[in-house]
């Protein structure tokens, strides 16, 4: 139920009572915002670099891995070309793991 208030003084200064402790609040989220905002681009490049390298290596291990198979063993199928879509593959893998680990917003 509503509280019955004997005036609109009464009832501005119960509404108003935690006004300046919201504000803060406030600010102080502002604040931290605009630090994580210059952060996030490095975080975003590190991501970037951790999620990229996650793919490349397998990828470039599975094409090394084919050449050496091919020139050593030669066969009507192509090594190099069934362990680059495997490394591609192992690396998308690795990848998301990465990405689910460190989340949205770097938050573990």
């Amino acid at each position: 139920m509503s509280k019955k208030f004997r005036s609109s003084r009464e009832r501005r200064q119960v509404i108003s009572g935690d006004f300046p402790e919201k504000i803060s609040r406030c600010e102080d989220r502002k604040i931290r915002g605009s630090e994580q905002r210059r952060d996030a681009f490095w975080f975003g490049l590190g991501t970037i670099g951790i999620v990229g390298w996650s793919v490349v290596i397998p990828t470039l291990l599975g094409v090394a891995m084919g050449l050496w198979i091919d020139r050593n063993w030669p066969n009507r199928f192509s090594w190099t070309l069934m362990l680059l879509i495997g490394g591609v593959m192992i690396g998308c893998i690795n990848a998301w793991y990465w990405v689910r680990k460190i989340g949205i917003r770097g938050e573990q």
